[in-house]
């Protein structure tokens, strides 16, 4: 079984700056060992001692041994910490990236809110409880979203095949930061490539000054009290020129935040043919990206470092792949930072929920051409109103965290019916909140046929790939999965989950060649707009991963990787508009 890594944490892991689209200097981390045990449901302590935050208590990196989270247990988390006066600066808020399932926090014996869902970050205000000097927060944590169809994700209390282990508590940056009582919030990121602009909302009470840069150049310095549309003749981003415009904005109070955009934008066009394409900047684009389920042998959920994290996409960049597509789960948000900057786009998976899943419902009958109508919450085990209450509100809290990134080109509301329901307003929906991207409103299953702009998306593994007849744009969202167990580096010895096998490096290769130049080239012509291979990395019994679960090993050579897909780009080159 991989339980082991290749990476150092530290004493304080993910140290880095949040938020790199808005930073304050007046922060502190909160990461690194805090005092944790279990409560079990008759009020006994369990696994008592220290954790190191942010890796929840199921991992490796955590430090707990032997942890099972049971039915009705709660995890409790405390830590002392200083506050010198130079950081308290009138509001402060307590911020973390990232709970499983939900929590409730205090702050020197006082209760400063709640949150409910694994995957989105929230923050407290505690200005009125920290205090110069020592404070003592203290964090309860349940985690039932396995058992009550709340967010779950990939993660099964029965885990196995494409279901893995589950985790649970903090699994992301705690931090504080401090600004004045008038200080900057809301800031919302609109580019229009066409125009070569870009729109810049933020809420203050006070006026606000912008200056951009180029580089160390200041390119641009505007005020203004609400809004502002900066226009400049702007370098578009693209994954072949990730180019980037720091900016600083400060207002009247002297809050100062640091930030930056891309000026880029998503959406489709017929080529000269007549056919649907998805374009970037204007022009077709093919997408030509790998699934990224984002589970670490070591934290699970939590890649162990910013730099596991880059080395990661810096691979993929290597491969010349395009595009990641982010599965049923949501990243810290350095993880899109480093996508921005490196220039990868980003098909954005929202998180699934719901009751069990019951395989001829949301598989077998699709694969054989049957689409259920979704508003039969009994068919796709959403009977419960509490938890499709917290889909919409985990929808709504996904779209204003990742809103600004530039690298997201595509949300997905739903995939493969995992806890599908009412996709047609919740696709209206996002369109309505975030006109600027693509949405694939129902990933491969359950194609409820929504709108003409929004995508005929296809998950093919076991039938020939093909380019069905559709007013919309045709990407396959999931296709080959091959798999080659590596020994010394499974998570199972016995078991091993993958659509079709391999035992060696030389015939995974020449398979993959065969299915990208042979059944995938060809049928860019006849309208195919995007792809994404399965997947990045194995995970537990799915070892379908271009590297192994422990990222010690690239199965696929980079080179070779990077030579298929330089012929997919030239083909994909030659559709014009």
């Amino acid at each position: 079984m991989v339980l082991k890594t290749r990476y150092e944490v530290g004493e304080i892991p993910h140290d880095e700056h949040p938020l790199p689209q808005l930073q304050r200097e007046s922060w502190l981390c909160l990461n690194g060992k805090w005092s944790f045990y279990k409560e079990t449901v008759a009020g006994a302590r369990e696994n008592e001692g220290e954790i190191l935050v942010p890796f929840s208590p199921e991992t490796l990196h955590s430090g707990v041994k032997d942890f099972v989270l049971r039915t009705g247990e709660k995890l409790v988390y405390s830590r002392t910490f200083t506050a010198n006066g130079e950081l308290l600066r009138g509001v402060t808020l307590l911020h973390f990236g990232a709970v499983d399932s939900e929590c409730e926090a205090f702050v020197n014996g006082k209760r400063v809110g709640q949150h409910v869902g694994g995957f989105t970050a929230f923050a407290f205000d505690i200005s009125n409880e920290i205090q110069a000097g020592e404070n003592e927060i203290t964090v309860v944590c349940r985690d039932e979203a396995t058992r009550n169809g709340g967010a779950r994700g990939k993660q099964s209390d029965k885990r196995g095949g494409i279901w893995y282990t589950p985790q649970s508590g903090i699994w992301q940056t705690v931090w504080l930061e401090s600004m004045p009582k008038d200080c900057i919030g809301g800031l919302k990121i609109t580019p229009n490539a066409e125009k070569k602009e870009v729109l810049i909302e933020s809420v203050s009470e006070s006026e606000q000054e912008i200056a951009v840069y180029d580089g160390d150049t200041e390119i641009l310095r505007e005020r203004y009290t609400q809004s502002v549309t900066l226009s400049y003749d702007f370098t578009l981003w693209s994954p072949e020129t990730p180019k980037l415009y720091n900016f600083v904005l400060r207002n009247g109070a002297g809050d100062e935040v640091r930030s930056y955009f891309g000026v880029r934008s998503f959406g489709q066009t017929k080529d000269e043919t007549g056919k649907m394409r998805l374009t970037l900047n204007g022009k077709p684009y093919f997408f030509n990206g790998v699934l990224d389920q984002g589970y670490w042998s070591d934290g699970m959920l939590t890649y162990p470092s910013d730099k596991a994290a880059i080395e990661e996409l810096e691979m993929l960049k290597a491969m010349r792949f395009n595009t990641v597509r982010k599965h049923i789960k949501i990243e810290p948000m350095r993880w899109y930072y480093h996508c921005d900057r490196l220039g990868l786009c980003v098909w954005q998976d929202f998180v699934n929920g719901g009751g069990d899943y019951k395989f001829t419902h949301v598989a077998a009958f699709p694969f054989l051409g049957f689409h259920h109508k979704d508003n039969d919450y009994a068919y796709f085990a959403r009977e419960d109103e509490r938890g499709r209450a917290e889909f919409a509100q985990s929808v709504q809290e996904t779209l204003a965290q990742l809103y600004n990134c530039t690298c997201i080109a595509v949300w997905v509301p739903f995939n493969e019916g995992w806890g599908q329901f009412d996709s047609a307003y919740f696709t209206q929906y996002v369109r309505q909140i975030d006109p600027t991207r693509i949405i694939d409103s129902v990933s491969g299953w359950h194609d409820q046929g929504v709108g003409k702009t929004e995508l005929k998306s296809l998950h093919t593994y076991y039938t020939p790939l093909k380019v069905p007849k559709d007013a919309r744009a045709v990407v396959l969202s999931e296709f080959g999965g091959y798999s080659m167990k590596i020994d010394g580096h499974v998570f199972d010895t016995e078991k091993e989950f993958g659509y079709k096998k391999f035992r060696e490096t030389k015939a995974l290769v020449e398979a993959l060649k065969k299915l990208y130049l042979q059944k995938l080239l060809p049928l860019i012509k006849k309208g195919l707009c995007g792809c994404i291979y399965t997947q990045v990395s194995d995970v537990e019994e799915e070892i379908n991963g271009l590297v192994t679960y422990d990222r010690e090993i690239i199965k696929v050579p980079v080179g070779e990787m990077a030579a298929i897909n330089g012929e997919i780009e030239k083909e994909a080159n030659s559709i014009k508009a």
